[in-house]
């Protein structure tokens, strides 16, 4: 058998994840199924019609990342899009009508600003807190929906999802939670009690800067139908090879998790010791504002570190002098990324502000790229 179980652990699953019963001859994981449309004679039925709707490497690949946000689990449906922001949308556009209150993160991904003007504009009331402190509760009351994003990017705050669950359950509220920063080896959403599991795949869970894709996985019912019904609206589709692209990196996913977390850490800790670094952030240290929430629900803290520098500056420099880090946006590649965050101007960070998606390079490598960088750039 090839179908990976809940029973297996990370890795194995990981690596089966979504994978057919092997057939003679054939390879092990099909190649992408490049078509608009399939051969449908006589009265529509079966599994493949239509390139928008159905796709047999969607297929494969919405399989296997059900197996790793919620293995063993039954009545569960993933569906994939053409982005993770194609997939947030989904939901909130999806699940909202006029007139019915949703509650986001104030510090979460920068586009939900522009999300938040287009549900107001739609009728729908949107209220925000910050993801620190679990503040979504204090404004929950009469909401349809509630979106959790944690770790919050790029703050890295965390709230305890077990809780807010809890709470928007009893008021008759949908909770969906971006599990981007997190993957599913680091958190499982659904297990915790949320309706959604949604994220872009474009980052971590692909892990390579070569595709954009997002997903959500929900349970079996009327919600998630209605995500597959926006899907088939918006046309908002993976194309063929980027799933396979996706199904193929989710077999080294464990890898490279374990070795981004870890040489996150050890970054993280180097960090400290640094008079010209205020603001660090990382779940994952024991003395990090998160870290007690964090470690009740993850069981890895992500590869994304966030620091101040004095200035912009001084930030500035500072990228410029690494050798091993490009400068770029997104996280979550296996080549270390990092970028004073406020040049977007969609975030609430000081001008000093850095994301830094830690990579796969060796960890004394890096962090001694850093420290140069650092020092270079003090000057």
């Amino acid at each position: 058998m090839s179908e990976s179980t809940g029973s297996n652990g990370e890795g194995t699953r990981a690596v089966r994840a979504g994978l057919p019963e092997p057939v003679r001859n054939e390879p092990t994981l099909p190649g992408p199924a490049f078509a608009a449309h399939f051969h449908l004679p006589g009265e529509v039925g079966g599994p493949y019609t239509y390139g928008r709707d159905e796709n047999p490497t969607w297929t494969l690949l919405e399989r296997a990342i059900g197996e790793l946000e919620a293995p063993g689990q039954v009545g569960l449906q993933t569906l994939v899009f053409a982005s993770g922001m194609a997939a947030i949308s989904s939901v909130l556009f999806s699940q909202l009508r006029a007139g019915e209150t949703v509650v986001l993160p104030n510090d979460g991904y920068q586009v939900l600003p522009l999300v938040r003007a287009q549900l107001e504009a739609y009728g729908i009331e949107v209220r925000t807190a910050p993801t620190g402190g679990d503040a979504q509760l204090e404004v929950l009351d009469g909401a349809k929906l509630l979106w959790i994003e944690t770790p919050s990017n790029p703050g890295l705050d965390v709230c305890d999802i077990r809780r807010l669950v809890e709470a928007a359950h009893t008021r008759g509220a949908l909770v969906a939670v971006d599990n981007t920063l997190a993957t599913p080896l680091g958190q499982r959403p659904l297990e915790l009690g949320a309706d959604f599991s949604v994220a872009s795949g474009t980052k971590q869970l692909t892990g390579h800067g070569d595709v954009l894709l997002g997903y959500v996985t929900g349970r079996d019912g009327e919600a998630m139908t209605a995500v597959r019904r926006w899907r088939k609206i918006v046309g908002a589709i993976p194309g063929p090879m980027e799933a396979w692209l996706a199904h193929r990196s989710i077999a080294t996913l464990q890898l490279r998790v374990d070795r981004q977390n870890a040489t996150a850490l050890v970054l993280a800790e180097a960090l400290k010791g640094r008079p010209d670094v205020t603001g660090l952030r990382y779940p994952g240290l024991p003395d990090d504002p998160s870290h007690k929430v964090a470690s009740q629900q993850m069981r890895r803290y992500g590869c994304v570190v966030s620091f101040t520098l004095p200035s912009r500056e001084r930030a500035e420099r500072f990228l410029d002098a690494l050798r091993l880090v490009d400068d770029a946006t997104s996280f979550g590649g296996v080549r270390s990324t990092a970028e004073r965050r406020g040049r977007w101007g969609g975030d609430a960070v000081p001008d000093g502000f850095v994301r830094f998606s830690v990579g796969a390079e060796d960890p004394e490598d890096l962090v001694a790229d850093v420290l140069r960088a650092l020092d270079e750039s003090a000057r």
